[in-house]
């Protein structure tokens, strides 16, 4: 996955509560394995609607998702971050995420920020605006506003670590370890 450092970028605001799974990615879209093509159907029934908040110019070529709060509701879905990220998107502020939501997003280097209503509600008057904002990890700042995240989530997206690459950063260990345990081959009859 990408490194997260820094994001400056415009700001699309989407004021709903409780947007699930489905809603971000359709279960009729999830016939895919590799973790890209989802961006094109992301809220895809929503976006029909001419007056959906994605669709409004301010929000064109936005990195930044200010949401609702409990974003990504639902089902477990790992296809929900990934068609966030092929859209477009490197972070999503809300009051509050889906925790399978946000334990996927985390594993695939789209940064989840929480914070409190009032602070979301102050961005999505910005996004509103046209205006851009920045999202540091380094600082743990989004908008100005400080977030937490723990060190280890925070030290994977720094570095762009998923867990493949979190467990070959031990594969010299790994391989040793398998080189010292190397069973026989038997021939006990099944």
């Amino acid at each position: 996955m990408k490194a997260f450092r820094v994001e400056n970028g415009l700001v699309a605001s989407l004021p709903r509560n409780d947007v699930d799974t489905d809603q971000i990615i359709p279960k009729q879209f999830l016939k895919r394995i590799e973790r890209s093509g989802f961006g094109e159907f992301l809220f895809f029934d929503w976006r029909k609607d001419p007056d959906f908040e994605l669709n409004r110019p301010e929000a064109k070529g936005a990195r930044i998702l200010v949401a609702g709060r409990n974003f990504g509701c639902g089902s477990s879905r790992e296809h929900a971050p990934w068609a966030l990220e092929d859209y477009g998107f490197d972070a999503v502020i809300a009051p509050s995420f889906g925790d399978i939501f946000r334990q996927n997003s985390l594993k695939s280097g789209l940064l989840p920020v929480q914070l409190p209503q009032e602070q979301v509600k102050e961005l999505m008057t910005l996004a509103d605006a046209g205006e851009e904002i920045t999202v540091d990890l380094e600082a743990r700042t989004a908008g100005g506003f400080p977030f937490e995240l723990d060190d280890f989530a925070r030290e994977c997206l720094l570095e762009g670590l998923d867990d493949i690459a979190l467990t070959l950063r031990d594969e010299p260990a790994l391989t040793a370890y398998e080189s010292a345990h190397t069973a026989p081959i038997s021939t006990v009859a099944l």
